[in-house]
């Protein structure tokens, strides 16, 4: 099984324009993502990006960068893209590919392992990860995402709203009451998987939650889901970083 791991990354960001290569400890974020995630898929690891700034940044730290479209809405999009142009200019052939948050320069090697090992099983089509929610986290932040889960480990749902809803109790009771998973923005894909569903067209469920995994739900695609211990630590302001920066300042010193 050959795996492909591809970092997407964009320089136009609304709330933090330039973000990747916004410097951490005298590394860009784009530099620390990508040697992690180097760490795991060794020389089969990309930065896909629109922007030269970006790729001359990756190629300057010894990186390897594929060139796509400004046109995709999505990571996935850009994924597909890249797929296609690596494989044709390396000629090699890849069976997963595994999508890395661009923004998450503290990412666990772990995470990727454990998202990659759910193909081990070979009727996984697409793969994620999700947490469950701590005591002191809001479950009601519409901005994370929350999971419902299959006892075989599929994901039925992603909804911003609570789901379940607990029939019968207080809402300061639900989190004690129910595990209540939100999602881990990391996706795996079979490639022939990925292609395809970058081909369908906008879901009802996806325009109605503004997220992208209800289209593949909606159009039968099965999600495996892996469980982690491990927090994600996704950037998306300045004050986010300051806030990270903070939190890894034992480990950056």
């Amino acid at each position: 099984m050959k795996y492909l791991g591809l970092i997407p990354a964009r320089y136009g960001s609304s709330r933090f324009p330039g973000k990747p290569l916004a410097e951490i400890h005298g590394k860009s974020m784009i530099q620390r993502v990508y040697e992690r995630s180097a760490s795991v898929f060794g020389e089969a690891c990309y930065v896909a990006t629109d922007d030269e700034r970006i790729a001359e940044a990756v190629r300057g730290f010894g990186g390897r960068v594929v060139m796509t479209s400004t046109a995709h809405r999505s990571g996935t999009d850009r994924c597909a893209e890249a797929l296609d142009t690596i494989e044709r200019e390396s000629g090699q052939r890849f069976d997963v590919v595994v999508n890395i948050q661009g923004d998450e320069p503290f990412i666990a090697p772990r995470q990727l392992e454990q998202v990659r090992g759910c193909f081990d099983d070979p009727q996984t089509q697409i793969a994620t990860l999700v947490k469950p929610f701590g005591a002191d986290e809001d479950i009601f932040n519409e901005n994370s995402p929350k999971v419902v889960l299959s006892i075989s480990g599929e994901a039925l749902y992603f909804s911003r709203s609570v789901v379940p809803f607990l029939r019968g109790a207080a809402r300061e009771e639900w989190q004690g009451r129910h595990t209540y998973y939100k999602h881990i923005g990391l996706y795996a894909y079979r490639s022939e998987v990925l292609r395809a569903v970058t081909r369908l067209p906008q879901s009802p469920l996806e325009l109605a939650e503004s997220l992208e995994q209800l289209r593949w739900l909606e159009n039968g695609y099965r999600i495996r889901v892996a469980v982690t211990d491990l927090e994600s630590h996704a950037i998306d302001t300045p004050e986010d970083l300051q806030r990270i920066l903070d939190l890894f300042a034992e480990e950056l010193a």
